[in-house]
C-alpha cells in the first residue's frame, strides 16, 4: 500500500467511529500472554475495533507526563521539548513528519485527535520542526538526539532455524538477550554512559536510547566512531565470513566473548540445532579455513548419528588437533553466530526517528514496554502486555498492566531528568 507523506501540519480526515451505543470495553475478552490484535487496515473490520481500543489506551494509559519529562530533561534549555521532532503514522497509512509541541498538553491533545498507530521520536532542531518552512532551505538543522541503537531479529534470519521474518519464539529471542548484555556493558564500561533506556520494539527486536547529555550532543562523527567500535558483523546476506577479528581481542570483545560462549552453546548448538541438518552444518563448516577438517566432519556427521553438542565438540577437537592450532576459528564462529547485529544508519544519523516507548505495535497489539537490562534474561516477548490486556486491567480488573514497566522506564532515564530539575531548583521527577 502506498504511504502518503506530509512534511507539514495537515488536515486529517475524521476517523471512523463505532456506533454511539457500542462500548469497546464490553467487547474485550479475557486475554492470555500471547493475545494479539490484528493490524489496522485489515479487511475484516478489525481496524475499527483496534482504533477504538487504541483511543482508550491513549486516553487512560499512555504515560504522556513521564514521556514529556523525559524528553524535556528538566527544561534546562528553553524550547528543548518544543524543538523536538515527532512523526505520526495514521491508520489510513498517512505518515506525518516534523510535528512539534510546546508542552505536554499540546502533545496529548494531538495524539488523542489523530490516534496514530505509530509514534516516532526524532531530533531536537534549531527551531520548532513545524515551522521549518519559515526559514531558508538548509537553515533547518538537527542539534541533538539521543544515541540510539536498533537491533532487529530479521538480521539474524540467515542463522535462525526456528523462525524467519517477523516471527519470533523464545529460542531465537535469546539473540536479543545477548545483544542487550553485550551492548549495554560496552556502552557503560567502555564509554562511561549511565542513562540507558532499553525498549521492546513490540514485535521482533529491541531499541536502546542513550540519554546522557554528552551522548545527545554528540555529532555524527562521534556516533560513527562508537558504532565502528561496537560493530563486528559486517557483510551482506550472501557473504560467508562476516567477522574479521584480530588475533588478540580488545578487552571489550574479550568480555563480550565470555557472554557469547554459553549462549552460543545453549541457543545456537542446542536450541537452533545447527549441526543436526546438513544444510545448516555445511554453512557453519564453511567458516573453517581447513578443507581437510571440513570434509572429514561432513562425512562423519553424514554417516553417524550424534547430538548437536557432540558434533560441536568434534569440531573443537579437530581445530585444536592441527599442528598449527586454529584456536581463533572456534572464537570467530561464536562471534558470527551470536554477536549483536547493529543497524549503523539508525545510530549515526541525527535526523533518524525511532519508535516511542509505550506505543502499541499495530500488527501484534503488544505494547513497546521498557526492559530492565539487569534482568533481560527474564524478559518474555510472549508475555508482554497487549492493547487488550491492559484495557482489561483498567476496564474489568484483568490482564497485565504497564505500571511496572513505567518504573523500569523511570530507572533508565529518571536520574538524568532529575538532574535537570535539581539544577532548576524544582521538585524532583
Amino acid at each position: 500500500m502506498t504511504t502518503t507523506t506530509s512534511e507539514d501540519q495537515e488536515t486529517i480526515p475524521s476517523k471512523r467511529t463505532l456506533p454511539s451505543d457500542t462500548d469497546p470495553l464490553k467487547r474485550l475478552k479475557p486475554s492470555t500472554d500471547e493475545t494479539t490484535v490484528e493490524a489496522p487496515n485489515a479487511n475484516n473490520g478489525t481496524d475499527i475495533h483496534f482504533q477504538s481500543l487504541l483511543r482508550i489506551f491513549y486516553q487512560r494509559i499512555f504515560p504522556f507526563t513521564e514521556v514529556y519529562q523525559w524528553l524535556s530533561y528538566g527544561d534546562l534549555q528553553k524550547n528543548y521539548f518544543a524543538n523536538r521532532e515527532w512523526s505520526f503514522t495514521l491508520a489510513s497509512d498517512v505518515y506525518i513528519r516534523f510535528q512539534s509541541f510546546r508542552n505536554v498538553e499540546e502533545f496529548k491533545a494531538e495524539v488523542l485527535r489523530l490516534c496514530p498507530v505509530k509514534i516516532d521520536i526524532g531530533a531536537v532542531y534549531n527551531i520548532q520542526p513545524r515551522d521549518k518552512k519559515t526559514i531558508q532551505p538548509g537553515a533547518f538543522k538537527p542539534l541533538e538526539r539521543e544515541l540510539v541503537f536498533d537491533i532487529d531479529m530479521t538480521d539474524y534470519d540467515e542463522i535462525r532455524t526456528c523462525c524467519s521474518g517477523g516471527d519470533v519464539c523464545r529460542v531465537c529471542w535469546d539473540f536479543m538477550t545477548v545483544a542487550i548484555k553485550v551492548v549495554h556493558r560496552a556502552l557503560t564500561d567502555d564509554f562511561g554512559f549511565k542513562h540507558l533506556l532499553w525498549v521492546y520494539s513490540g514485535r521482533r527486536g529491541v531499541h536502546c536510547w542513550v540519554c546522557d547529555e554528552r551522548a545527545r550532543k554528540m555529532p555524527a562523527e562521534g556516533r560513527r566512531a562508537i558504532v565502528s567500535f561496537l560493530e563486528v558483523i559486517k557483510g551482506g546476506e550472501n557473504a560467508g565470513r562476516k567477522t574479521h577479528l584480530p588475533k588478540s581481542l580488545h578487552p571489550s570483545l574479550r568480555r563480550a566473548y565470555e557472554v557469547l560462549v554459553p549462549h552460543f552453546r545453549k541457543t545456537v548448538v542446542e536450541g537452533m540445532q545447527v549441526l543436526s541438518v546438513r544444510d545448516h552444518w555445511t554453512k557453519l563448516l564453511a567458516l573453517v579455513p581447513d578443507e581437510d577438517v571440513r570434509k572429514r566432519l561432513d562425512q562423519q556427521w553424514s554417516t553417524h548419528e550424534r547430538s548437536n553438542m557432540a558434533r560441536w565438540e568434534d569440531l573443537v577437537s579437530e581445530l585444536n588437533a592441527k599442528k598449527r592450532p586454529l584456536y581463533n576459528v572456534e572464537r570467530d564462529i561464536v562471534f558470527q553466530y551470536t554477536y549483536p547485529r547493529l543497524d549503523s544508519n539508525v545510530s549515526i544519523g541525527l535526523n533518524h526517528l525511532l519508535k516511542a516507548p509505550f506505543c502499541v505495535h499495530p500488527k501484534t497489539g503488544k505494547v513497546c514496554v521498557p526492559m530492565d537490562p539487569d534482568h533481560c534474561e527474564e524478559f518474555d516477548p510472549m508475555g508482554v502486555p497487549t492493547l487488550e490486556s491492559v484495557l482489561n486491567e483498567k476496564g474489568v480488573g484483568k490482564g497485565i498492566g504497564v505500571e511496572r514497566f513505567c518504573k523500569v522506564f523511570l530507572r533508565g532515564v529518571g536520574e538524568e531528568v532529575r538532574r535537570g530539575f535539581k539544577e532548576r531548583n524544582v521538585l524532583e521527577f
